[in-house]
């Protein structure tokens, strides 16, 4: 299954903060991103992946449209589809603090078809980190473009002796394969494309190495 961007609108985050800003002390410890769909689309979420600023622990709600039992459109919900999900294993420490992240449908708390809207709630409970956030967000559907190719008949209708035989004994579970797949493929994107593009050559003069350029020890 291939996949491609979803276009959307990333709104700034917005402080969360218990009591008076103005005459109270205190760091912020929570953020809410919200993300739209243009002309109010709706997208089968597949994957998210973004790269972490110090955040330690992420909450994604999302705004799902359903259909009545007359066919008409009901009342958008917003469900809880990811819960304090682990950035950083010890928020005072570094340890996952600009690591990329790649989540899929499966490690949701709910299905994530038909979704109109996202918020995602970002949370920094360490008072170490002055500014956190999460960077380079994007969002995966499946591919509409990619024609599905049809198997062979022998293939499609197998002779009852292999019919038999199961071929998935033994085997992993092909879905969760598949969603372990697109994440590799996800954060192996995002790291080719962050990656510098020139490199340091040689200090070379004339087929021969510039004397005042190396180092002796």
């Amino acid at each position: 299954m291939a996949l491609e961007p979803v276009p959307c609108a990333i709104k700034n985050p917005v402080v969360l903060q218990v009591g008076d800003m103005k005459t109270e002390i205190g760091r912020p410890g929570v953020l809410v991103i919200d993300v739209l769909f243009p002309h109010s689309q709706t997208t089968d979420l597949q994957a998210i992946a973004f790269r972490n600023y110090y955040t330690a622990f992420l909450t994604l709600r999302v705004q799902r449209q359903s259909s009545a039992d007359d066919g008409h459109e009901s009342p958008s919900k917003w469900v809880t589809c990811l819960r304090n999900f682990c950035l950083m294993p010890h928020p005072h420490t570094e340890e996952g603090s600009q690591s990329y992240f790649s989540i899929s449908r499966h490690q949701m708390l709910c299905d994530v078809d038909q979704v109109a809207a996202m918020r995602f709630i970002l949370r920094q409970p360490s008072p170490v980190w002055l500014h956190f956030t999460i960077e380079e967000l994007q969002l995966f559907s499946l591919c509409q473009k990619s024609p599905q190719k049809g198997f062979p008949a022998w293939l499609s209708h197998p002779s009852p002796q292999e019919q038999s035989t199961s071929l998935h004994d033994g085997l992993p579970d092909a879905d969760r394969v598949s969603s372990e797949l697109q994440q590799m493929w996800i954060l192996t994107e995002m790291l080719q494309a962050n990656q510098p593009v020139a490199r340091i050559g040689r200090f070379d003069i004339e087929d021969s190495y510039d004397l005042n350029l190396l180092s002796y020890t």
